[in-house]
């Protein structure tokens, strides 16, 4: 590819220009269709830090046809590697609202889901569940194991006061969700004076963790979802 004499400049004094300067000239190379192997024959710049620079640059089709046509390859196009997953994670989702209306009747399920609506993460893509009360974490883990994974591994984080014992408190949580094997992430400890707290609970919270859960996850989003519209549904 010829460089554009608008960049000639910029490439030859490539030595004296800023960061920002060097990413601009990565950018604007990119923006007018050049594969990343072609930047890097002009410009003395690592992949990663070159795709980082250029990672919100989309081409256009006729640009990734004519790298395809110049190169050979595919290199330098950029790849939906996340299409199959897409597709994978509606799969999941149509056959959870499907499976639905016949798990409503299950007392278990109803609670479980309802329960994560109210306490569960909705940001992290794993299921995960905070709560002090280690009842509700039974429920939970019963229902993780029901309706996601029989076989489900799980982690703990705990939340803890200073003055809190983490080790004593660490085997309490064991004992009482019947996870002596569970590992544990490290303990986050809220010093003294930061809240207005004045009864701190003897074991703190304690956070469950599902291991390798992303698809759980999406699973319970569209129960609550579907959960969610009996709401709207007219009276009976």
């Amino acid at each position: 590819m010829e460089i554009p004499p608008v960049f000639a400049s910029l490439v030859a004094g490539w030595e004296s220009l800023s960061r920002w300067e060097r990413a601009e000239l990565g950018r604007a190379l990119r923006r007018l269709g050049w594969s990343y192997g072609e930047i890097m024959a002009v410009l003395p710049v690592a992949k990663g830090t070159l795709a980082g620079w250029c990672r919100e640059i989309r081409l256009t089709s006729e640009q990734a046809l004519a790298i395809r046509r110049r190169t050979g390859s595919r290199k330098g196009v950029p790849r939906d590697t996340q299409r199959k997953r897409r597709a994978e994670v509606e799969r999941i989702r149509a056959n959870a609202r499907q499976c639905a209306p016949t798990l409503a009747a299950d007392p278990l399920w109803t609670a479980g889901v309802a329960l994560y609506w109210a306490e569960g993460s909705k940001t992290e893509r794993r299921l995960e569940l905070a709560n002090a009360d280690a009842r509700v974490l039974r429920v939970f883990i019963r229902w993780t194991r029901s309706y996601h994974q029989p076989d489900a591994r799980f982690a703990l984080k705990l939340h803890l006061h200073e003055g809190n014992d983490d080790e004593l408190s660490r085997a309490h949580w064991r004992a009482e969700l019947e996870l002596e094997r569970a590992d544990f992430h490290k303990t986050f400890i809220k010093p003294a004076g930061t809240g207005h707290r004045k009864n701190t609970l003897p074991h703190g919270v304690c956070r469950v963790l599902v291991r390798r859960s992303s698809d759980g996850w999406y699973r319970t989003m569209e129960w609550i979802d579907w959960l969610g519209l009996l709401a709207h549904a007219p009276d009976c």
